[in-house]
């Protein structure tokens, strides 16, 4: 949730002087169409951190994210180098969307929380195949141990 809610705040200040981050950042790596791209990276912020922080369309909301970091990250390499203190942030924010991206938002999420509301009987489904599969191996073992003694 942190990550998500910490991040917001990145796509207000793009939103609050577009023209100005197109040209500061955008432009500097070489993107086409610099006010375009500028505001896909507000909004990607503004709109993908709050649904990490919720955990609804994590996966989909985290890849935007990630993506928006590796960005910022190469902005930061062509101006300082390979300087901790400028990609230092921007690196902990793309592992913490990295994560998402691969691991999705958990149990305890919105997106658990509709999947498990929507797939309900298939999970039930699911739970008495397991249970009949425990069944069979526990029997199957008890046979073996009566052979061996």
């Amino acid at each position: 949730m942190v990550v998500g809610l910490m991040m917001i705040h990145n796509g207000l200040d793009k939103l609050g002087n577009i023209e100005s981050f197109a040209e500061a950042y955008v432009s500097y790596i070489g993107l086409p169409f610099p006010i375009f791209f500028s505001y896909v990276a507000a909004f990607t912020e503004l709109i993908g951190a709050p649904l990490v922080a919720i955990g609804l369309f994590t996966r989909p909301a985290a890849l935007g994210l990630f993506s928006t970091m590796l960005v910022a990250m190469y902005h930061h390499i062509l101006v300082a180098g390979f300087s901790v203190a400028y990609l230092e942030l921007s690196a902990i924010y793309a592992v913490c969307f990295l994560f998402f991206l691969i691991n999705g938002a958990g149990l305890f999420s919105t997106d658990a929380l509709i999947l498990n509301l929507l797939d309900n009987q298939a999970l039930t489904q699911k739970a008495k195949q397991i249970m009949l599969l425990e069944k069979f191996y526990q029997a199957s073992s008890d046979k073996k141990e009566a052979q061996v003694r």
